[in-house]
């Protein structure tokens, strides 16, 4: 057989196990049955995406059927064979839909099925910055589970998401793989079907940031080729299964690299049977380029270590977390006054502390010195600490000054690792990210308690408070310059952030200080000043320099933007946002829901079916996506009447923003501000809502109308 009779058989036999598994399906559950997978407000994503029809009930899955037989053209070109390829994936989506009819949950750990957009949205970022650089999809078996590893881990040590289909897993298992969302290798399934699921990934990116249109399947397939950068390795002996789904992925514009014996296709279909050169071959193929810091420590070390958990019965020593006492702090100083690359460790290493481990104060000071370092990028890369410590793999790191808590596993220092390697982490990164404004670097870490506790007061928390009045006394109206950022446009190509010092980017990740470091470190990069000259309406914030800006950098997809209204031309959203805030009609204010909240909200909508009418980039008057803590900035609904609107949110989020919601209320006046706030408990539902508000005396009712 030709290679394309290979695909379109394989295709064929999708075909009828869809139809197998559906009428089987229905025979038991009924055509009227609902179907759908969780935490999703795309429907069946592949049917919805491709065809525009949402998937509601086994019925209509039925008729589904037609678009995988139209997609199966057996003519002998490329173009009629990845045809087939898709047709295999929806087929695939629709024997992975009925397995969750019923409200199952067919998957059991490690393997996680269904991926949320939830999960999605919140790998945005990661995405758009390059700290996950591409997505792997690894399917099959490899010859021996040391190859598996070889490959996985080396993925992950590039930062790379790698997701895993079939034998593979038990493989990753073997070799004692770390798995999980957290170390960014993903066990989908064992079922070759279960690959639809970062098919999904791939399509719903598209719908989420892209603003494709559910039903332009040349626009989907574009995005998905251009913006998603995904590939696969199809791995052990193929069957015209994998062929076909493997045809699939091309059509998306993800090449396949197998090991295997095969009609290749080039940049598309490659063979690479040496397992050492795979990984290589694979981001060649997809023209990931991988930048790699080489750092002096004994353990992994790459962002897919970032979100690892070090538990209290793997740890070996504790710093911080309110046990000890833990603090760091990045100064600026005369080039005089640093000694490049020092390193200086005062006080026991954490080897002195027996066979079992134990706890000490902690505190770490980087010192940096350059030409064009100034005082306002200390905070900025302060807060990079977090990173680049967690990117260690067994070290956790949490918080940030005096609240920092760190937790070293029994596992790394068993492979040696010791506190000079974290000013050595710290050191390279440094320089790393920040080499144009730092020239110097050096790092001093004290675990000696009596200048543990000396420092802390004496030079830290002095730092700190300054740092806060400075902070304080940067509004909107104290600077002649906001910045743009397109971060996200590699996703979300209509999208254009603006970022003042009141209103940090809706990622939640870009503050004014952020931004500005980043135009300093990279001219020409991401974040771009915008000098803002003539106010048009101060109340909405509007701004002719924006408006201009806006309208370049979006390719006329905007031409207007106000920054303190979401009534008249809000500023757009992508879809990495943290929060949505929506106007609620009944209660004459606004609701904010975070991404983390699955449930139901008083407008009848999720997260997740409010975010797919707000994000890819478009204006939606009465509905913004922002960071969390824009809702305690002055500047938040400015125009529209400020927080005093929000009559709804979250439990989680109320109580996360706690401290700050009930400081702003008494600076509205309102002694009792955070008390008024419905949340689930009080009911998702309006009128339970409105009843609640009525109840506590709500300002929201009593302001002059939204609209």
């Amino acid at each position: 057989m030709t290679l394309f009779d290979i695909i379109f058989t394989g295709s064929e036999q999708a075909l009828e196990a869809c139809k197998s598994v559906l009428e089987q399906t229905i025979k038991e559950y009924g055509e009227n049955e609902k179907v759908s997978f969780p935490n999703t407000a795309y429907s069946l994503p592949t049917i919805y995406a491709a065809t525009g029809q949402k998937i509601n009930t086994l019925a209509d899955l039925k008729g589904a059927i037609g678009v995988i037989e139209s997609l199966i053209v057996k003519e002998q070109n490329l173009e009629k064979a990845l045809n087939a390829g898709l047709a295999t994936a929806v087929a695939a989506e629709v024997i992975e839909a009925c397995k969750y009819v019923g409200g199952k949950n067919p998957y059991e750990e490690p393997c996680v099925g269904f991926i949320p957009d939830t999960v999605i949205r919140s790998l945005g970022v990661p995405l758009v910055t390059g700290d996950i650089p591409g997505v792997a999809v690894v399917i099959g078996e490899a010859p021996t589970a040391e190859d598996a590893a070889k490959v996985i881990k080396d993925y992950q040590s590039k930062g790379i998401l790698v997701t895993l289909v079939g034998k593979i897993i038990d493989q990753a298992i073997e070799s004692k793989v770390k798995m999980g969302l957290e170390f960014r290798v993903v066990p989908l399934g064992y079922d070759v079907t279960s690959v639809t699921h970062i098919v999904s990934f791939a399509i719903r990116a598209a719908l989420i940031f892209g603003n494709i249109k559910p039903g332009d399947l040349p626009e989907l397939l574009k995005y998905t080729k251009e913006r998603v950068p995904a590939f696969v390795n199809a791995l052990g002996p193929l069957s015209e299964l994998v062929v076909s789904a493997g045809a699939g992925a091309i059509a998306l514009g993800f090449p396949v690299i197998t090991d295997q014996d095969v009609q290749e296709v080039p940049m598309n279909l490659i063979v690479q049977k040496d397992y050492d050169k795979l990984v290589q071959t694979s981001l060649e193929a997809r023209g990931i380029k991988i930048k790699i810091t080489e750092i002096p420590i004994p353990v992994g070390f790459a962002p897919a270590f970032e979100g690892e958990r070090v538990r209290k019965d793997e740890m070996f020593a504790e710093f911080g977390g309110g046990r000890t006492t833990a603090w760091e702090l990045v100064r600026k100083r005369d080039l005089s006054e640093v000694e490049d690359h020092k390193i200086e460790v005062i006080g026991p290493d954490i080897d002195t502390l027996g066979p079992d481990g134990g706890k000490l104060p902690l505190a770490i000071i980087v010192d940096v010195a350059g030409k064009n370092m100034e005082e306002d990028f200390e905070p900025v890369m302060e807060r990079r600490i977090h990173y680049f410590v967690n990117y260690i793999e067994g070290v956790m790191h949490i918080g940030q000054r005096d609240i920092a808590w760190v937790r070293i596993s029994k596992s790394a220092y068993e492979a040696g690792f010791r506190l000079k390697h974290i000013g050595e982490v710290l050191y390279a990164k440094m320089l790393d990210e920040f080499g144009n404004i730092a020239d110097k670097v050096q790092v001093t870490i004290i675990t000696d308690k009596e200048q543990v506790e000396k420092l802390l007061n004496e030079v830290a928390r002095p730092k700190y408070e300054a740092r806060d009045a400075r902070l304080a006394g940067l509004t909107d109206e104290s600077v002649d310059t906001f910045y743009s950022c397109l971060l996200c446009q590699s996703f979300a190509p209509a999208h254009v952030c603006i970022v003042t010092p009141e209103r940090l980017g809706l990622c939640g990740a870009v503050s004014w200080l952020d931004a500005k470091a980043t135009y300093e470190l990279n001219p020409t990069g991401p974040c771009q000043p915008i000098v803002k000259g003539e106010c048009l309406d101060e109340i909405k914030g509007s701004w002719e320099s924006i408006n201009k800006r806006v309208a370049e950098q979006s390719h006329g997809a905007t031409t207007k933007v106000n920054i303190y209204t979401i009534m008249e031309d809000p500023m757009t959203s992508c879809g990495c946002f943290e929060c949505i805030c929506g106007i609620m009609p009944e209660a004459n204010g606004v609701i904010i829901v975070n991404r983390e909240y699955h449930g139901m909200t008083p407008l009848g909508m999720t997260f997740g079916e409010l975010a797919s009418t707000t994000g890819g980039g478009v204006q939606t008057p009465g509905f913004m996506g922002h960071g969390r803590q824009f809702i305690t900035s002055k500047k938040f609904l400015y125009a529209d009447g400020g927080l005093k609107r929000v009559v709804w949110m979250p439990k989680e989020l109320k109580e996360a923003l706690k401290d700050k919601l009930i400081e702003r209320g008494k600076e509205m006046g309102i002694e009792n501000f955070y008390d008024m706030i419905a949340d689930e408990e009080v009911g998702t539902d309006p009128d339970s809502v409105v009843e609640f508000l009525t109840k506590v005396g709500h300002p929201a009712l009593s302001m002059d109308p939204m609209f």
